[in-house]
């Protein structure tokens, strides 16, 4: 039915739609895929090859969410527009024949009335007057189905911009990860004593514990310490994602931990969200590979959940310096697909724990970060 109204709708042909916003916003996500794919061609010849890097697995995190959004927003307006349609196939099926038939009728017979002159010239008035609104049906239905298949071409081409957007998003990160191996050129201000670093792993228990003992692991002259207190408040999460549980509150299980947990997709980039030392990075207790981090003196940073980490203890890292990636499985395309057709967004598969210790002890990571 909806084929057969487009047809008797081109008799009505003649007016041009613009794009619909759904539309347009997935076509804008896909040139954000494409501006990443560029930036990652551009990257190998930066004179910064890893703040370059980072630039383009950021884009390509920005370009591969709004792209799922997009698809997800095109599916839910497709099938509102096709429900609409199909509650209206009766309207649709009337109108069509009106129109069928004023298109097959001669004109000189549209406009002779059999009672005559005069009954000729009250059926014009009366034409003239339903014409208008007829003519507002028309361009209401040929605007739903111009963006009905405005919608099917978007998702027609989401499958390659999807796969070429996931490659490039993991051949960024690999790029990103041996960048970062090989740089030489960070600050540092201390020597760790290994040694000690391994002692106090091994005779320590507890997250307090291991934190109360970082400072008998520095060896050598210590440089200038980053402070940023000034910035109390305000320091942007490391890792985009969605806060799962906050300061103090319970897990399913009755689990009570002093930081965040923050839900992320996989592969996701953690960054430094100030300028800030490293104290220590490698496996630690039961939380995995944890990097800790000091951004003013007394007070540490504690990041863990992730499957990679960067960063050696005593070097200085810049504001947005990638600190590590989160693990899992990317997804496939076609679970992209399927997950937007059925209007869902994208879970956040893992989870990245964020502690502030300011002191001696823990404190609400509010108190430095912009949670909100």
């Amino acid at each position: 039915m909806i084929r057969l109204a487009a047809l008797g709708l081109c008799l009505w042909a003649g007016v041009a739609y613009p794009q619909s916003e759904t539309a347009l916003a997935a076509q804008a996500a896909a040139a954000r895929l494409a501006a990443a794919s560029v930036l990652l061609d551009q990257a190998g010849g930066s004179n910064d090859q890893i703040a370059a890097l980072t630039e383009v697995v950021q884009a390509y995190e920005d370009g591969l969410g709004a792209m799922r959004d997009g698809l997800r927003r095109v599916a839910i307006r497709q099938t509102t527009i096709e429900a609409e349609l199909a509650a209206r196939s009766d309207e649709v099926a009337e109108l069509l024949g009106v129109l069928l038939t004023m298109g097959r009728a001669p004109v000189p017979l549209l406009l002779l009335h059999p009672s005559g002159p005069l009954g000729t010239a009250r059926s014009g008035m009366i034409v003239s007057e339903i014409t208008p609104a007829v003519q507002v049906r028309v361009d209401e239905l040929r605007a739903d189905l111009t963006e009905v298949a405005e919608l099917a071409q978007v998702q027609d081409g989401a499958a390659r911009t999807l796969q070429a957007g996931l490659d490039g998003a993991q051949a960024a990160r690999a790029a990103l990860a041996q960048a970062v191996s090989d740089r030489t050129d960070l600050p540092r201000r201390f020597t760790e004593d290994a040694v000690a670093t391994a002692i106090l792993i091994a005779s320590t228990e507890t997250l307090d514990a291991f934190a109360s003992g970082l400072a008998d692991t520095v060896a050598g002259d210590t440089g200038a310490q980053p402070d940023a207190t000034a910035l109390r408040g305000s320091l942007p999460l490391p890792v985009q994602g969605q806060i799962l549980r906050r300061f103090n509150e319970a897990d399913a299980a009755g689990i009570i931990r002093p930081g965040l947990v923050i839900a992320t997709r996989p592969g996701a980039l953690v960054t430094a969200p100030v300028a800030v030392t490293v104290r220590y990075r490698g496996p630690l207790l039961d939380y995995g590979t944890v990097i800790i981090l000091e951004p003013a003196t007394d007070v540490l940073i504690v990041i863990a959940g992730m499957a990679q980490a960067f960063g050696d203890a005593g070097q200085v890292l810049p504001q947005g310096a990638p600190i590590g990636l989160m693990g899992g499985e990317m997804p496939q395309v076609d679970a992209i697909l399927t997950e937007s057709a059925q209007g869902v967004g994208p879970a956040g598969s893992e989870t990245l724990y964020l502690e502030v210790r300011d002191g001696q002890g823990p404190v609400d990571p509010a108190t430095w970060f912009a949670v909100e």
